[in-house]
């Protein structure tokens, strides 16, 4: 299978993840606006949201991943499986001991680390802790389907790990339509969604636990024991649950930042939807099918394959995440009227979200360029490095956003995690080309311009097009209208950057095809640059 088809394949699933959690999005901006009860819900959420990445997505798929490949390398399937069941017991036992305290402690961190802005509003804060206890067991099934996701990754089965997140849209959009036809209010659907996110991860666990069994790899629970593979995990996974959650862990400071200003925490998780979908698309596939990929490269002294891999993708991410930024800048102000201006969401609102969107925009090739850049550190087993230039990242985060919040509100918070992000992608490619890990590639630096002149190109066009179509984007105008004019606004910007970019060599099909081609187990030969 090509690079470019293990791509598509883990894409197809968070692209379908994605459209429906805009459906999602869009039901619950007209439920809930930018209201408090919206505010609580997403500060609540945000909590185990970010555990999930830094404890389950962030280290398994950075540090579990390179060693299950060097165990099925070296002792075959049972030696791979031996090594699974030892870190489940670990990993089983842990984040059950976690999720009882921090159960017991919710109180606590809401009123200092989720969101202390809110501890001025009973009723808000109240509510914040309820469903945040809620919904603080879905960090348990999201890191052990984290764990399965890596197997199945390992075992180059994308589908199944793919897949699973849907089913948190799903079960988040039955739960708004049922709260409509049965008239709740704004109250019980944040109760609703809560016990939702807590079904979704049960359905996600039970999706991927299925198919590693399916794959043959069933696991059996283990007396948690310190194993020296475990231990060799433990000392990877810290940095790298860090490092891997590090997009995460500047949202959860944004978001206790944030508290401290109505309707704040709820604008920046909107906004974070949209840039999320180029992001989780393109991003995560590049993350996960780069890593086993260039690990088996390295580890079999491979490196020519080693550095077209790192290459390709990091083509493969500018070729699609400059003009999504591009768009993002442009019209992130008709994309949020359009889709979300309706019932609680107002003018106002749309106002504040558009203004996020936009600057997200400006770090979207940052934040996917860091899911690039880290395989390459991972995949050598340095996963320290990385997390040090992720706790740079924070500093300059938190103190920028705590100094541009006060004047900008949610738009300095995002502001600040564009910077933060710029200066993490700065750090890593540096280091990897002092190292000797990253070559000069002739070919990428000859394309990388032409992207974003195609990029620059499409933007101007999304401009005038916007002023051109105006008056079927207007406030008032019918949905169906306002819906036909923004599909026809973003289908012309897209014909204008791939006809420019294929016009100008940014890109052809033929190095498309060639390029993410891997050349089975011989070493790959060189690639031609053009």
């Amino acid at each position: 299978m090509s690079l470019l088809k293990k791509f598509a394949t883990v894409a197809s699933g968070t692209l379908a993840s994605r459209v429906l959690g805009f459906t999602r999005e869009m039901l619950m901006a007209a439920a809930l606006g930018t209201g408090p009860i919206a505010d609580a819900f997403y500060a609540a959420f945000q909590f185990p949201n970010t555990f999930r990445r830094l404890f389950g997505e962030g280290a398994f798929n950075a540090a579990f991943v390179p060693l299950f490949s060097k165990e099925i390398e070296a002792n075959g399937t049972d030696g791979a499986k031996r090594f699974s069941e030892e870190v489940f017991g670990v990993l089983f036992t842990v984040l059950l001991a976690l999720t009882i305290l921090m159960e017991l402690a919710m109180p606590f961190l809401v009123s200092t680390i989720i969101a202390p802005g809110f501890s001025d509003d009973v009723e808000k804060f109240d509510l914040t802790v309820s469903l945040a206890i809620i919904m603080f067991p879905y960090l348990m099934c999201m890191s052990l389907t984290a764990m399965m996701s890596g197997m199945l990754n390992s075992l180059r089965r994308y589908f199944a790990a793919a897949v699973a997140p849907v089913f948190l849209n799903v079960v988040l959009i039955s739960v708004l339509v049922y709260a409509w036809h049965n008239g709740h209010d704004g109250r019980q659907v944040g109760y609703g969604l809560a016990w939702g996110v807590m079904v979704a991860g049960v359905i996600q666990l039970a999706i991927v636990w299925g198919a590693v069994r399916h794959a043959g790899m069933a696991i059996g629970f283990r007396l948690p024991k310190l194993t020296p593979n475990v231990k060799r995990l433990l000392v990877l996974a810290l940095p790298a649950a860090v490092t891997g959650g590090i997009t995460q862990i500047n949202q959860l400071i944004g978001t206790a930042i944030a508290s401290g200003r109505d309707g704040a925490v709820s604008s920046l998780n909107l906004a974070d939807r949209f840039y999320q979908l180029p992001l989780g698309v393109i991003g995560i596939a590049v993350a996960i099918v780069l890593l086993p990929e260039l690990a088996r490269a390295l580890k079999s002294g491979n490196d020519i394959e080693a550095a077209n891999l790192q290459n390709r993708s990091v083509e493969f991410s500018l070729f699609f995440t400059l003009p999504s930024a591009a768009a993002l800048l442009v019209i992130s102000e008709p994309i949020i009227r359009v889709l979300y201006e309706r019932g609680a969401f107002t003018a106002d609102s749309t106002a504040v979200v558009s203004s996020v969107l936009a600057i997200f925009g400006l770090g979207l090739p940052a934040f996917v360029l860091i899911k690039a850049f880290t395989p390459g550190y991972f995949a050598r087993e340095d996963t320290r490095t990385p997390m040090y230039f992720a706790a740079i990242s924070v500093a300059i985060n938190i103190t920028t956003a705590l100094i541009l919040f006060p004047s900008m509100g949610a738009p300095g918070i995002a502001t600040a995690s564009v910077i933060a992000g710029w200066i993490n992608v700065a750090l890593l490619l540096g280091f990897l080309i002092k190292r000797g890990h990253w070559s000069r590639d002739a070919g990428l630096m000859r394309r990388a311009p032409r992207l974003i002149l195609a990029s620059v190109l499409m933007a101007a066009a999304l401009w005038a097009g916007g002023l051109w179509l105006e008056p079927w984007l207007a406030p008032l105008t019918p949905l169906h209208t306002q819906l036909a004019a923004l599909a026809l606004l973003v289908a012309g910007g897209g014909i204008v950057y791939f006809g420019t970019v294929f016009a100008i060599g940014g890109a052809d099909v033929a190095m498309l095809k060639r390029n993410v081609r891997r050349g089975g187990a011989k070493p790959a030969a060189p690639i031609d640059p053009e």
